[in-house]
């Protein structure tokens, strides 16, 4: 037990309603919440994304900075790529209902979603989740940086990601002109395929009703 808990005390919370901490909301059927110690304060080192998407949207490439994170599937399909430090490669791993993939602490990652309805649960081994966003680096990373470390056009490089939005989370935007639906985005995905910069907390997100 973790010795800064008084498990004793009268405001000693041991239960809570997830759905009532909403992080993330693109639409109705792509959403994001959290349960971390500002939700239910006798947590001891674990916290959790509650995860909603439909087919074809993306979980942004990100890293959490303070944690490992265990990807549970509920239901639906999807593949979760990783970037192994190590290998140098991009792992891809599909996952249906009662798999899992595990994301070391900081590795570079995204999800997938296969299927309509599809539900997962990240689980973390901190008390709150954070999070480094692609969205974020690509938005905040002075242009002229980019262009002189990789030998790029600096106005080509603005024209390129223009459209990117910090704190995108989930993806495409819902205006997006050029999405294009690749079906089942494991049978499709070109690396390794295996069978088997500000720093966010995830904080409830009061979305417009």
């Amino acid at each position: 037990m973790a010795a800064n808990i008084d498990y004793s005390s009268p405001a000693a919370q041991f239960t809570y309603d997830v759905n009532k901490s909403n992080t993330f909301k693109k639409d109705k059927r792509n959403f994001i919440n959290v349960l971390g110690i500002k939700q239910l304060n006798t947590l001891d080192n674990v916290s959790l994304l509650d995860i909603f998407l439909s087919a074809n949207n993306v979980i942004e490439p990100h890293y959490h900075q303070n944690a490992s994170e265990l990807v549970y599937c509920i239901s639906g399909s999807a593949v979760v790529s990783i970037f192994n430090p190590f290998t140098k490669q991009l792992q891809n791993y599909p996952i249906r209902p009662g798999q899992v993939a595990n994301v070391p602490h900081g590795w570079w990652h995204y999800e997938v979603a296969d299927e309509n309805e599809t539900h997962l649960l990240a689980i973390f081994n901190a008390s709150e989740p954070e999070v480094i966003l692609g969205s974020d680096l690509l938005k905040f990373t002075p242009a002229d940086i980019m262009a002189k470390t990789y030998c790029m056009d600096e106005n080509q490089w603005k024209k390129t990601i223009a459209p990117v939005q910090p704190n995108t989370f989930i993806g495409p935007a819902k205006n997006c002109a050029g999405r294009h639906d690749y079906g089942n985005y494991s049978r499709y995905h070109n690396q390794q395929y295996y069978q088997n910069p500000p720093m966010h907390p995830y904080e409830p997100y009061n979305y417009p009703r």
